[in-house]
């Protein structure tokens, strides 16, 4: 069989519209995929071959009845597991939701589904979307397929090491943190947070409910803008949803020339990979012979901004997490009394990490602590959103390192929680002030991917996508990792 490349999104799509490409064809050459390699990398945790399958042959009908099916029509897509799909399992990584099936489908998949991608498998991820390796899964963790020793990032390692490995062309994940960009970067792959309320949270697991935000992954700048524009938008079932129509991202024509590039001089230190400084810099050499007004900048209160965001992650997942008790659905434990068989299913079905977070966020949120930490975690991030305002006044894009240096070995940070939360250190800040900010690839070193990282102010996806295709035309765009070479 010959299967289409999984390159790009639009690609496909445009082969499939003018029958080139075959949707179940198609759509058997992702399976195949998967099951020749993931026994290597554990991106995904299952696949659902026949709803893909049935979904391609409706693209194929559409196409036959001369209706347009989409602008992703019969694209294949990973969706990541705390991302609900109806009738799939939704088990986010944890043994506490061991078995347990969604009852309906989230916005954004059902969205994609609308555009007429076809979701093919559920992906691997750290326990409840907490971690930046992918290693807190409670099933195999996902490996890197550039490198297998080296982890592909976290949460959302799963969708990225399925991009990057070619199993889909575009996979969604979820950020808190930075669970989208980290594994971009690590992989190679751009990667896109949006606004915080652009896409709806309906169907996401939530884990940090101010902060997380459902993301995408892809090959090219055009498949972010492709999937963004058929994901964003309002949503009643969702209040923190932005109810005002996004601009279309596609084709955006904004020319570089004026544009005014702010460089963080905090990405640009001595504990930065020089690979990784090598790389901002050429970004803003390209932005500066394409026109653009780059000058140097900062974000003030950086060093407060992981001590921030970590209170207040572990405080909104002590919450959260607090509904998975054994009694309504997942795993429960044998135990004689109702408060003993909470405990028990607790204690059995979650891991260390979310365990770690939900003494932290219970202790924060406690009696004589809340103000001394969460009030306090609040007031330092009302200075991180003003920080931001403040600097897009001056500028239109910013541009530093999206982590401190390439992909990371399996187990280096694994028993170092500090140094494990240090790896958002650059990416933390967006979402505590909710802003859009996108992974761009910045080429290879050692054989290990490289990324910057561009960031917005709110609403402003069309230029951040803009300049993100800039960099793109300037450096060739994604890198093959070498499970992308057919075998």
């Amino acid at each position: 069989m010959t299967l289409p490349h999984p390159n790009s999104a639009s690609a496909w799509a445009e082969g499939v519209r003018n029958g080139e490409i075959d949707p179940r064809e198609g759509i058997l050459g992702a399976l195949e995929r998967v099951e020749t390699r993931d026994g290597e990398i554990h991106a995904l945790l299952g696949t659902d071959a026949p709803g893909a399958l049935a979904r391609a042959d409706a693209v194929a009908q559409a196409l036959a009845e001369g209706k347009d099916p989409g602008p992703l029509a019969g694209v294949p897509v990973a969706i990541k597991n705390n991302i609900a799909v109806e009738g799939w399992p939704l088990e986010c990584g944890s043994k506490i939701l061991k078995g347990f099936r969604s009852r309906f489908t989230a916005t954004v998949v059902r969205r994609l589904q609308d555009a007429g991608a076809i979701p093919i498998g559920w992906a691997n991820l750290d326990e409840f979307a907490m971690g930046a390796s992918g290693e807190n899964s409670a099933f195999a963790p996902p490996l890197n397929p550039f490198d297998t020793g080296k982890v592909p990032g976290g949460s959302s390692g799963g969708s990225a090491a399925a991009v990057a490995a070619g199993y889909c062309p575009i996979a969604l994940g979820s950020e808190t943190g930075g669970s989208v960009r980290q594994p971009a970067s690590f992989c190679g792959l751009f990667g896109l947070k949006p606004t915080y309320g652009r896409f709806s949270r309906w169907g996401l697991v939530a884990f940090a409910s101010s902060l997380d935000q459902i993301g995408v992954f892809g090959r090219s700048a055009r498949d972010l803008a492709l999937v963004f524009d058929a994901c964003a938008g309002g949503d009643k079932r969702d209040a923190t949803s932005l109810p005002d129509a996004p601009e279309k991202t596609l084709d955006a024509n904004l020319p570089t020339k004026g544009l005014r590039v702010g460089v963080l001089a905090e990405s640009m230190h001595e504990g930065v990979d020089p690979a990784v400084l090598d790389g901002v810099s050429r970004a803003a050499a390209s932005f500066r012979e394409g026109g653009a007004v780059v000058e140097e900048c900062s974000l003030p209160h950086q060093s407060a901004v992981v001590p921030t965001y970590y209170l207040i992650n572990t405080a909104e997942a002590s919450a959260n997490l607090a509904r998975f008790d054994g009694t309504r659905y997942g795993a429960r434990a044998d135990a004689t009394s109702l408060g003993e068989m909470v405990r028990a299913s607790r204690d059995e079905g979650f891991g260390a990490e979310v365990k770690r977070r939900i003494l932290l966020g219970t202790f924060a949120l406690s009696a004589g602590y809340q103000d001394e930490y969460f009030q306090a975690a609040q007031r330092a991030r009302t200075l991180v959103v003003r920080a931001y305002a403040d600097l897009f006044e001056n500028f239109d894009i910013l541009l530093g390192a999206t982590t401190p240096g390439p992909a990371f070995a399996v187990g280096e940070k694994a028993d170092d929680p500090v140094a494990m939360y240090l790896c958002d250190i650059f990416t933390a800040s967006a979402n505590l002030a909710g802003v859009p900010a996108v992974n761009v690839p910045a080429g290879l070193s050692d054989g290990l991917p490289l990324g910057v990282q561009l960031t917005a102010a709110h609403r402003k996806e069309k230029i951040l996508l803009a300049a993100a295709a800039h960099l793109e035309g300037s450096w060739g765009g994604c890198p093959d990792s070498p499970l992308l070479v057919e075998k």
